[in-house]
């Protein structure tokens, strides 16, 4: 009787390991919460450097992530504008989850308005600046409720999400002016290298189409390959399986010092460096659609 009582016990044993091997549980993402925090960015006005509103969103955003973890720090730095006299005052916001891990991934978004709506067809408007609802808020958002998300779940790696500033004040032709926050982040990187970098921009479009883009192809084809295995596996039908556009984003500098780095973009947004650039063309669904493929990349050990 108690040999029957312990194989029970054994196979019961048995069951509940192999159940745990062949499922994992990915945690759920919350798309109206994401949009709630696009909002609540976009209810400060333009981001725009030196503004009001970019100091007063600024420790919003370090509040947010701070309320997540322990290891949260803002980088401070400068940027002088040679062709306007202009100095910039700018900061990146770091946060660090599980931060004993050194196996690392990062995970990025701009939070910065651009300055001029240099998009729209009258040009008496161009001094006026971007609302950066999708070009700015979005990626932040989602990035906000998966730092919930890990304070909550524990992953098995280490993360680190980076809201760098700066990225939209570049001029067209003028490339040294574009990506501040991520190209100063990766000057003074050290010896951090994540296992891969994902950014997100412009992902909030109610009319979502995320296609893979030119430079995360050639240079970390493999991670845009788990990416695009994770949107399959979230059923993510927004996720386009071809190469349509090459974008100069904040994942360029970390290519350029060989990690690996794609992102996740839509570039058909037809508001972009418009004025009409505002909450109203952005959609729950969408921030849920990629939040959900970020997790699923976080937490499925099985991908």
């Amino acid at each position: 009787m108690r040999k029957r009582y312990w194989q029970l016990w054994l196979l019961v044993l048995i069951v509940f390991i192999l159940a745990g091997c062949g499922h994992q549980t990915i945690p759920d993402f919350d798309g109206n919460k994401a949009f709630i925090y696009l909002k609540q960015q976009c209810d400060f006005g333009p981001r725009v450097p030196n503004s009001k509103a970019a100091h007063d969103c600024e420790d919003y955003l370090y509040d947010k992530l701070a309320a997540t973890t322990d290891v949260c720090r803002r980088q401070k730095f400068t940027y002088h504008d040679e062709d306007t006299g202009d100095t910039l005052y700018l900061t990146n916001i770091i946060a660090s989850y599980n931060p004993d891990n050194s196996q690392r991934v990062l995970l990025c978004a701009h939070w910065d308005s651009r300055p001029w709506v240099d998009e729209e067809p009258d040009s008496s408007l161009h001094h006026l600046p971007v609302p950066g609802a999708n070009d700015g808020a979005s990626g932040v958002a989602v990035l906000l409720v998966i730092a919930e998300t890990l304070k909550k779940y524990r992953p098995s790696i280490g993360v680190d999400i980076i809201f760098f500033d700066g990225e939209d004040y570049g001029d067209f032709g003028k490339p040294d002016k574009w990506l501040l926050g991520s190209k100063y982040f990766v000057k003074n990187i050290g010896g951090y290298h994540p296992l891969y970098v994902i950014l997100l921009d412009m992902i909030g479009d109610a009319d979502l189409q995320i296609y893979k883009e030119y430079y995360s192809q050639k240079y970390a084809d493999w991670l845009v390959k788990r990416i695009w295995r994770a949107a399959e596996l979230e059923e993510a039908s927004h996720f386009y399986p071809y190469v349509k556009h090459a974008v100069l984003d904040d994942h360029r500098p970390f290519q350029e010092v060989g990690i690996s780095a794609a992102v996740i973009i839509d570039m058909d947004y037809k508001y972009w460096h418009k004025l009409s650039d505002t909450p109203d063309k952005c959609s729950v669904e969408s921030l849920n659609e990629v939040g959900r493929v970020v997790l699923r990349l976080l937490y499925d050990k099985n991908l």
